[in-house]
Formats: structure tokens, C-alpha cells, sequence
């Protein structure tokens, strides 16, 4: 279909209707005005008329100049090029692209990119423009996003636009391809918004929790969290308890994880507003705690995964096995990151859920998921204490635990 619009307008419709051809070429060959005044390339027929004085001058800066020295869009509203010029120079400065509209006082009109070039002083500037314009066109396609990544000039495709996992194929960086956050399933978009804004304006009141030290709560020595696992051993009287609630790890409950479950006060509607607001804090810290200390545990078993690798490397060359034969345990590893980044963004989920009866099987199915996954960060960690069946089971039955809740509860 022919549409006789030059490509700069073209552009800027693409962009105002996130590049769905089809619905454009149908509102064009119904109503074209309509379309190109929504677009805003286009006065509405309903905008007031330009009146054209004797003594031509430009609207900024208020010269006299000559009628043919003043510039102006389809809207009809002139000013003169110097006028122009800085407008353009100023916001490609700030870094704006598309967006760049006409100086009059309620006009919304958008300047194509052939009117605003011409305008920018210095190769350089118009270089940046257009690099803006790229980023703007991709942006704004529902279909594109460019990849997060540090100087990473990848842009990723998708053929169904939702909150779903993406990994560069160039910089290995993985995000979310709505959002562009770090990949946060079960959570979506908007509550992971909201949490790390959150964390970030909360992060003062929570630093008291940021320390890798706590004490045995049997013999009292200071003991530093040196692994990811959160089952935890005492080096000195051997005392095996949780690292998050301090409890004695033998009656931890295998069947549900009471430290991962956030007590409500049913009563708390009653009292004052600053036991509310304590309470508030308290349940904030509760679910903030343990978000934390799962980052802390994936950046541990980094280093676990690491020394893994190097033992398989020093295996091989010592004609100990094959590559092959010690494959298991570098899935593991990676299996138990994959398993706890899950584990990691369900407490913001649960922090922003209601109660009732569909929180207590998210956090009965939470509390599975986070049992099979320390004991599978325990054997992980003393891989040549289990034989390679028993591992194999426990990282069975993790990313089972993993898949049946992000099945019954990520519905993006």
C-alpha cells in the first residue's frame, strides 16, 4: 500500500503505534487525518488556525526577520532557524530522539527527523541524534528490547511480547524481556518494581542485617557464613541449626519451613498506629532479610561453582575421569542457581500477597522449594561425601519443587 508519507513521518507514526503495521495501514485507509493527527505529525482538524501577521517575526525570540527565513511544521506556528536550532541542540544534548516537539505553547506536534538534522551543529551531535532515534525505534517496538547489558548493542526479538526469561547471545547478560530488570519469576513486573524501590528507600533501616556474622545459639562463638547453604555447622562444638532463625536444625521440619513464613499479628488492626508501623517494619525485614541473604547465597555458590570447575579441571588432567564422567556435578551447581534465583524472588511475591487460603499454598510450596534446595546446596558443598546417584536425586526433586510452584503460581 502506498501512502505517499515521506520516511521520517513514517517513522514517527511507527513509533507512536509500537510498530503495529496492520492496525495502521487499517486506520489510514479509513480516516488518514485521523490517524496523523493522533500520531501528532498532523494538526487535528479542530486545531486553531495560525494567523499570519504583516511584519513577519519569530515567535521565540520575538526579531523581525524575513518570511523566508522562518521555519515551520505542518502546524504552521514559524520561528527562525537560530530559534530552532537551539531547541534541537538542547534536547539532543539531554538525550532525547523521538519526542522532539514543536516550540508553540500547547502544540504537541513532532518533528521528523529530516526537519531536525539540518538543525544540529557538528557531525558529532547529529551522530548522537541518530543513535537516540535507534534506541527510541527499538524501544518502542513491542516486540524489541535492547539487551541491559554493559555497552552491549544487541537487540533482542521476540515473537510473543511478555514477561518471560531472555539471555544475550552476546554478553550472556539475562533480564526480563518486559521489564528489563533482572528476571524475577514468580514475581512480575510491577510488585518487583515496587520491592526494589522499596529496598532502596528502606536500605538504611536494613543495614543492621547486612552483616556475614552471627552466633552459635550453643556454644555463642562468632561464626561467618563462608557458603551459600543456610544449613549451618559450628566449627567448634558441632551444633547444626539454621542460619536464618538460628533454630536447631534437626527439628527444623523436613515437611515445612516455619522460618520462611512470616507470622502475621491478627490483632494488629486494633492497636495503635505506631504498633502498626512497627509491625509493618518488622514484617518489611522479615521478607527483606531473606531476599538478602539468598543474593548472598548465589554469590557464594559462585565462588562453590568456581572451585567445582577447578576440581573437575585438575581431575581430568590427572586422568581421574573424563569431562563426561564428572558432568554432574557442574550441573548441580548450575541447578542449584537456577533453584534458589527462584527461591530468591518469591519473597517479594509473598510479601505483597494477601492472606487467605492461596498465600498459605504459596508459602507451603515456598517452604518445599527451600528445603530441597539447602540440601542441595549441603551436598553440593560436600559433593565427594555423596555418591553421584544421591545427588542426581536431590537435584531431581529441587527442580521439581522449583517448576510446580512457578506452574501453579507465575501466570505471565
Amino acid at each position: 500500500m502506498v501512502t505517499a508519507l515521506s520516511k521520517s513521518v513514517a517513522k514517527l507514526i511507527l513509533v507512536h503505534f509500537h510498530w503495529q503495521v496492520s492496525q495502521i495501514l487499517d486506520r489510514y485507509k479509513s480516516n488518514s487525518s485521523l490517524l496523523l493527527s493522533d500520531a501528532l505529525v498532523q494538526p487535528s482538524s479542530t486545531c486553531r488556525s495560525v494567523t499570519v501577521s504583516n511584519t513577519p517575526h519569530c515567535g521565540v525570540c520575538l526579531q523581525a526577520v524575513r518570511r523566508d527565513s522562518l521555519l515551520a511544521l505542518p502546524c504552521q506556528h514559524s520561528f527562525c532557524k537560530a530559534c530552532w536550532e537551539q531547541h534541537c541542540t538542547v534536547l539532543v544534548k539531554d538525550g532525547m530522539g523521538v519526542g522532539i516537539s514543536c516550540m508553540a505553547q500547547d502544540c504537541s506536534l513532532q518533528m521528523p527527523e529530516d526537519f531536525v538534522l539540518p538543525l544540529l551543529p557538528g557531525e558529532e551531535l547529529k551522530d548522537k541524534y541518530r543513535r537516540y532515534l535507534f534506541r527510541d525505534y527499538v524501544e518502542s517496538h513491542f516486540q524489541l528490547q535492547l539487551c541491559p547489558g554493559a555497552d552491549c548493542p544487541i537487540v533482542i526479538k521476540v515473537q510473543e511480547p511478555r514477561a518471560r526469561r531472555v539471555q544475550c547471545s552476546r554478553c550472556s547478560e539475562v533480564f526480563c524481556f518486559k521489564c528489563r530488570q533482572m528476571y524475577h519469576a514468580p514475581t512480575d513486573c510491577a510488585t518487583i518494581r515496587k520491592w526494589l524501590t522499596k529496598c532502596a528507600d528502606d536500605s538504611e533501616t536494613a543495614n543492621y542485617i547486612s552483616a556475614h556474622t552471627k552466633d552459635c545459639p550453643k556454644c555463642n562463638i562468632c561464626i561467618e557464613k563462608n557458603g551459600g547453604c543456610n544449613h549451618m555447622q559450628c566449627s567448634k562444638c558441632k551444633h547444626d541449626f539454621c542460619w536464618m532463625c538460628l533454630g536447631d536444625w534437626k527439628t527444623h521440619g523436613s515437611e515445612y519451613y516455619e522460618c520462611s513464613r512470616y507470622k502475621e499479628n491478627p490483632d494488629i488492626v486494633n492497636q495503635s498506629q505506631q504498633a502498626q508501623a512497627r509491625e509493618a517494619l518488622k514484617k518489611y525485614l522479615f521478607y527483606f532479610e531473606r531476599w538478602e541473604n539468598h543474593n548472598k547465597s548465589l554469590q557464594l555458590e559462585a565462588q562453590t561453582y568456581q572451585r567445582i570447575q577447578e576440581k573437575i579441571q585438575e581431575r581430568v588432567m590427572n586422568n581421574l575421569g573424563t569431562w563426561i564422567d564428572w558432568q554432574y556435578l557442574h550441573n548441580a551447581a548450575k541447578l542449584l542457581a537456577k533453584c534458589r534465583y527462584t527461591l530468591q524472588y518469591t519473597y517479594p511475591y509473598a510479601y505483597y500477597m494477601e492472606s487467605g487460603p492461596r498465600k498459605k499454598l504459596f508459602e507451603y510450596q515456598q517452604a518445599q522449594l527451600e528445603a530441597e534446595i539447602e540440601n542441595l546446596s549441603w551436598k553440593v558443598e560436600r559433593a565427594d561425601s555423596y555418591e553421584r546417584g544421591d545427588l542426581e536425586n536431590q537435584m531431581h526433586i529441587a527442580e521439581q519443587r522449583r517448576r510446580t510452584l512457578l506452574k501453579d503460581f507465575h501466570d505471565t
